[in-house]
């Protein structure tokens, strides 16, 4: 007798409550989530928001999820890694919907020369491939580029003056 193989696609699984807490402790186990990722994720398997809710809240408990820990590791790695201003950094934390009071906290541990560590050789980069008429033009574009990347204003002037490259009108 031969049996039909019956093929079940991922989305005809039925998943518990139970083993959904599980599955997402394990990939909470492997990385850092915020809670709000967690949520889309357990979104997607088909959980209301309340029982997405209540998993949530198991996996806070079990500090499988901690938002304050999350928000450190994202801070370094995006300082680090990808050479973002904290305007950026923070914008992208909200986003991410962590509370207000965390994302201060966390960043208040940065001094202000740590948090614009990558400002200079990002701007000293950006320098030798920008392109522009006269060296007005060329600034502007410099500032532009630094403000997309998530950093002030001040801290852009700041330090394009101490690259010797100041923003005048008789240029």
């Amino acid at each position: 007798m031969v049996f039909p193989i019956i093929s079940m696609s991922k989305k005809d699984r039925i998943i518990t409550e139970d083993l959904a807490y599980l599955k997402m402790a394990r990939v909470c186990a492997k990385k850092e989530y915020s809670p709000f990722d967690i949520s889309r994720k357990l979104s997607r398997m088909g959980f209301d928001y309340d029982t997405a809710e209540r998993i949530i809240v198991r996996l806070k408990n079990e500090n499988f999820l901690n938002e304050e820990r999350y928000t450190r590791s994202y801070v370094n790695d995006k300082l680090r890694f990808n050479g973002w201003g904290v305007k950026k950094i923070e914008m992208s934390l909200r986003q991410k919907q962590l509370p207000q009071e965390v994302i201060d906290k966390i960043l208040d541990h940065y001094s202000g020369s740590e948090l614009n560590q990558s400002l200079k050789p990002l701007l000293e980069k950006k320098w030798k491939r920008i392109k522009g008429d006269s060296e007005y033009e060329k600034k502007g574009k410099l500032i532009r580029y630094a403000v997309s990347r998530g950093f002030k204003m001040s801290d852009i002037l700041e330090c394009m003056k101490n690259m010797n490259l100041r923003i005048t009108d008789d240029e």
